[in-house]
Parts: C-alpha cells; structure tokens; sequence
C-alpha cells in the first residue's frame, strides 16, 4: 500500500509540510509507504477548459510541461491520497486549486474509489472553510473521505511553532492511523471478493434548457 502526500506550499519545508510529515510518518508505522510531493513551488496554470483531456485520454495538455501528467502517473498506482494547503485569504492557496482542478478534471478516474484528506495550515484563520473547498474534489469523485478526531489543521507562522501544536500534531497522527486502517480495510475487501460499485450512468440536469 502507497499514500502520495502533496504539499501545496511554496515553502518546501514549512508548516503544512510539518503536517504532512507527522501523517507520513504514522503511516509508515502502520507498514504503508509513503511519497511527498511538493506542489506548492510549480507554477501549475489553471484549467482553460479545452477539452483534450477528455478527447485524448492522455492526461492534460499543458501537463508534459510542468509535470502534471507524471503526477497522474503516480495516482493511478497510489492506493490513498493526502492534499495539504496553507490558507491564504481563508482559502486554498492558488497554486493548488489550479493543481487540483487539472489533476481532477483530466485523471479523477485514477483516483476514484481510493481514500482521500486534506491537511491544512493558518498562522490563525480560515481553515475549516479551506477544509471544506479541499474535501469537494474528494466528494464528487466517489473517494472515500479519511478524518480524523477533529478537523485536520495546524496552528503556527513557523515550522518550530506547529510543532508546539500538540493537539494539531495529534489529530494527524489519528488522521494517519485512520487512512493506514481504511487501506487494509479495502485491502480485504478486494481479498474477499468485495468490488468498488460502479456508478449508474449521469444525469445532466442543467437549470437552464
């Protein structure tokens, strides 16, 4: 079992990567592997709606140009998934939103069915609705959502000062744990014979007709 971690900083060794390292390291503990990935300093532009995703099925078409389409390679054989931000203005910040529309848009079947959460990282502010935007990439696309014993955020303006956060270090401790147990979980379905259900076929009800 693989969990990739993406760290949506500019800041390679920050806060929000403080975070992900405690959820990476409970991981490992629990005997599942794990990869952090640094989004945060790429500059990924966002999704312009063209379309050749869905056309070509080879990823996106800006993808070979900064390394989105690797990435994509790397979902398809993750078994779960971790997306950390800090909060900029009470939101995600913009690098990995445009990260995530593309990652989701032209490859969310590679990460359908697998588990997914979301960390993130304020000085003070404007984590639980940066939660809630993070968690509706992982909703829509039928992922299992891994929380943990509270709401998965750490409080610090310096990596010294998240490790002070006791309580948030905890909960992403539990957040490992959480994500270790629902692999093995799902591990043992499949052993079992238990198959992810398949979707019935959408319905597109626009408002406007």
């Amino acid at each position: 079992m693989h969990v990739l971690l993406f760290n949506g900083s500019p800041h390679k060794n920050g806060c929000t990567f403080t975070a992900l390292s405690e959820v990476a390291k409970t991981l490992e503990e629990a005997g599942v592997s794990t990869e952090i990935l640094q989004i945060g300093s790429t500059a990924f532009r966002g999704c312009v709606g063209c379309g050749a995703c869905k056309k070509t099925g080879a990823g996106c078409a800006f993808g070979k140009e900064d390394g989105l389409n690797e990435i994509l390679d790397k979902c398809k054989t993750a078994d779960g998934f971790v997306f950390g931000s800090p909060v900029y203005y009470a939101s995600a910040n913009g690098t990995m939103i445009s990260f995530l529309d593309r990652l989701f848009y032209a490859g969310g079947k590679a990460l359908t069915h697998k588990p997914g959460c979301s960390v993130v990282s304020a000085r003070r502010a404007g984590t639980t609705v940066t939660l809630d935007e993070l968690n509706k990439y992982f909703t829509i696309n039928e992922m299992p959502l891994v929380s943990s014993n509270y709401w998965p955020m750490v409080h610090g303006n310096t990596p010294d000062q998240v490790r002070q956060d006791v309580e948030g270090l905890q909960v992403m401790r539990n957040l490992g744990r959480n994500m270790a147990w629902l692999l093995k979980c799902i591990e043992a379905g499949k052993a079992a014979g238990i198959e992810a259900p398949t979707a019935e076929n959408q319905y597109r009800t626009n408002f406007i007709r």
